[in-house]
């Protein structure tokens, strides 16, 4: 059984230390943080951050590079908009007409936000 990338994301979101990493990485714009950075504003353990980084960087909702010796972390903004899209159209999917005025149920289209998640190929 192939687990569908929505699952996968909203799975590791679904922790208050994740949520509360994705949460500072959005602001943070695309130079993103540095793991000590977001370990000191969360108040987390080194080893606590590393165990829930990867995770965000499994489901695809974090992106990671390496600077020197410093790991810089990054939202995945595409894929956290792609979320959002499909949140709407799945839930307003057999909703009445106005269920999500500034998000109509367009499935197919690439220009709006409401695009749901295109399917990724499993490591």
């Amino acid at each position: 059984m192939e687990i569908l990338p929505t699952t996968k994301a909203f799975a590791a979101l679904a922790h208050d230390t994740r949520h509360a990493v994705v949460r500072l990485l959005v602001p943070a714009g695309p130079d993103g943080l540095a793991a000590g950075v977001i370990a000191e504003r969360l108040d987390l353990p080194p080893n606590s951050l590393s165990f829930h980084l990867g995770k965000l960087t499994n489901a695809e909702l974090v992106r990671v590079r390496r600077a020197g010796r410093n790991l810089y972390y990054t939202a995945n903004y595409p894929l956290l908009a792609e979320l959002v899209g499909y949140l709407a159209n799945d839930c307003c999917a057999d909703a009445p007409v106005g269920c999500m005025p500034d998000c109509p149920p367009v499935i197919n289209s690439i220009d709006t936000p409401c695009t749901p998640p295109r399917r990724r190929r499993q490591k």
